[in-house]
């Protein structure tokens, strides 16, 4: 039986748990080939200095600031089949999340099969004619000197992820206002915006964190945002306001309540898009919009082209172990564990499930957010194709944190937590 070659195009922790499964069955995969845009792996969680352009002139992919820390504890994070070292705290700074993958790759001997500073350029799907029409995938690729490469494939993994391309949005007049604007792609310390008056616009993880930063260093913060107006305790530096809704002829902001206000900072907190520009989307039955890419059938296969695998692209879940049940799933479609329904079938259920999701009152653009929906997916995957889902403890013990940050989302972090079991956790300690 011939090898099933697969491509697998960036090495964060999605490609890498792609790669280490590919890996884990050499009778029907040949060893893969993981492109990689920069020099390492780690993809969003590679801190880097710089902002904008590399040397080369390729984009800077993370964004990564200098202070994270991880939102999400060890115990929940962890791929279910690679603890991180039980003696680190339950949250975790960026650059222990990164030795956790560099410690994957190594442990699995994934590095012989990754390409660095390889851009993927082109991903087109060939109809090929053996016994019967069947797809493979032609990968144009090329080096940091500019050298072309096609390879061919059975199958490819997009996981580029999807927090490189910031979302900006509009606001009318935004010309007008006179101070620094930035996405929080480009934010990296606090210390710069010491004493200054910042608007930070969105109030998602990413906004409240640095918000926080922010008032540590003196800076006076605004945090507008569309939410429920929060009753947790906030450092006095930190005001709440409405939404932005446009900046005045004299650069003055105007919030949604009709208040105005000025800033020297307006920090923009608003979220990344959805981009693939090597994937001919129109071609492969894809509509790529800012905040959602369909039909994707289990959130992963264009229908029309069920060999092409988009990891990790749905929000507000557990990420790497959403990758590790995808992935395996993805393999048990190719080695043909797990049929596929026809492709209109496949087309109609997406559909069905996007429309049931509007009439519940789901914004367009929260489309792809699972939520709590993700135990539900990961068990219906695993199940699917006969393998095992993730223990009750993981669903547990995320709950229990996202309880934890609503509370007090500046205190959260000073838990510790221990897994007993497949079902039991337990709080280990409070950190001073």
């Amino acid at each position: 039986m011939t090898l099933l070659r697969v491509a697998v195009i960036g090495a964060g922790a999605a490609g890498l748990c792609a790669a280490r499964h590919i890996l884990a069955h050499p009778k029907t995969f040949a060893p893969p080939v993981v492109y990689e845009l920069n020099s390492d792996i780690g993809g969003t969680w590679v801190y880097n200095e710089r902002v904008g352009k590399l040397d080369n002139g390729w984009p800077v992919h993370s964004s990564m600031y200098h202070g994270l820390r991880t939102n999400l504890p060890k115990e929940v994070m962890m791929f279910p089949d690679f603890p991180f070292d039980p003696r680190l705290n339950s949250f975790l700074p960026h650059q222990e999340v990164l030795r956790y993958l560099e410690s994957y790759c190594q442990s699995h001997n994934i590095r012989p099969h990754i390409q660095f500073g390889t851009a993927v350029q082109k991903v087109s799907p060939v109809s090929v004619m053996d016994s019967e029409v069947r797809t493979t995938w032609e990968v144009t690729s090329s080096d940091t000197s500019g050298c072309q490469k096609t390879q061919a494939f059975d199958a490819v993994f997009v996981c580029t992820g999807h927090y490189s391309d910031p979302h900006i949005p509009n606001i009318p007049g935004m010309e007008n206002f006179k101070g620094k604007v930035l996405h929080s792609h480009e934010y990296r310390y606090p210390e710069p915006f010491a004493g200054q008056s910042v608007v930070v616009l969105g109030a998602g993880p990413s906004g409240l964190d640095i918000s926080f930063e922010l008032a540590a260093v003196g800076a006076q913060v605004t945090l507008s945002h569309g939410l429920p107006r929060f009753t947790f305790p906030l450092p006095p530096e930190i005001q709440q306001a409405h939404p932005v809704v446009a900046v005045q002829g004299d650069g003055s902001l105007r919030f949604q309540d009709g208040s105005v206000g000025v800033a020297e900072v307006l920090m923009l907190c608003t979220g990344y898009i959805f981009r693939f520009p090597f994937l001919g989307a129109a071609q492969l039955g894809l509509e790529v919009k800012d905040h959602l890419v369909s039909p994707l059938y289990r959130f992963m296969m264009p229908p029309a082209f069920p060999s092409l695998f988009i990891i990790g692209i749905c929000q507000i879940i557990c990420p790497f172990p959403h990758f590790h049940i995808q992935v395996q799933f993805a393999l048990a479609v190719l080695d043909g564990s797990v049929p596929l329904p026809p492709r209109a079938e496949m087309e109609a259920e997406v559909q069905q499930e996007l429309e049931e999701k509007l009439k519940r009152g789901v914004k367009w653009r929260h489309l792809l957010k699972l939520g709590r929906d993700q135990w539900h997916y990961c068990e219906t995957l695993a199940c699917t194709a006969g393998f095992p889902s993730l223990p009750p403890v993981i669903h547990s013990l995320y709950e229990e944190v996202f309880q934890q940050r609503r509370i007090h989302p500046q205190n959260y972090r000073k838990h510790n937590y221990r897994l007993i079991s497949d079902t039991e956790w337990e709080l280990v300690e409070v950190q001073e």
